[in-house]
């Protein structure tokens, strides 16, 4: 077969996760519903994420505002946990064993990056990009062998995401992989204030107009 059109098939074993939560405490409203050049980000997202996974679920506490995405959408499990619990219900939700999580405050997020950390998924628990010092827990895939972790950190209160992974088999995505595929200075940029997505949105429409 044509490896051009294998490569363009959603893929089957991974599910795509996206965590459009709710109300945002830092922006002050719900994210997912910010207008991206005339399109609502969560449907940005959702249309980007049903190119690559033949499976893609909603975790979100606005079920009913979302219903029109066409999409499951699953409301946490445990209330008021931020992104871990999205991670959490998501994790228990998906049909498959491994998923690829994402925000949906990340407009800039780029298929083939995406495409290639899922070939690169086997014989871990979680794989995530690393730029420098800094690790992006939200643009990442997580297996259901994290649950336990996950839940080590919910008993105990604490809800970092990141504290979890010193008790998993976890990889990294470095810097130069990302670079072959995108900037990782754009690819991971996300908005948690109105000024962060003035800005976006400017970006985005420049480069539409660019073609």
């Amino acid at each position: 077969m044509n490896e051009q059109i294998l490569l363009k098939r959603p893929l089957e074993n991974i599910t795509g996760v996206i965590l459009a939560g709710g109300l945002s405490s830092r922006y002050g409203k719900d994210k997912a519903f910010l207008m991206i050049n005339g399109t609502p980000l969560i449907e940005r997202t959702a249309e980007k994420m049903k190119k690559i996974f033949q499976e893609v679920i909603i975790i979100s506490n606005e079920k009913k505002r979302l219903s029109y995405l066409g999409l499951p959408v699953f409301e946490d499990i445990k209330k008021g946990l931020g992104p871990l619990g999205g991670i959490y219900t998501g994790l228990l939700s998906m049909s498959n064993e491994m998923g690829f999580f994402v925000a949906c405050d990340m407009p800039f997020i780029n298929e083939a990056l995406i495409r290639y950390m899922a070939s690169k998924k086997d014989n871990c628990a979680a794989l995530v990009p690393s730029v420098g010092n800094e690790i992006e827990p939200l643009h990442a895939i997580y297996s259901k062998s994290c649950l336990s972790a996950i839940e080590n950190l919910i008993k105990a209160n604490t809800y970092q995401v990141r504290l979890f992974y010193g008790h998993i088999n976890i990889k990294y995505v470095k810097e130069d992989e990302i670079k072959k595929f995108t900037s990782p200075g754009q690819v991971f940029l996300n908005i948690n204030t109105p000024d962060q997505y003035s800005r976006i949105d400017r970006l985005i429409k420049k480069q539409n107009v660019r073609g």
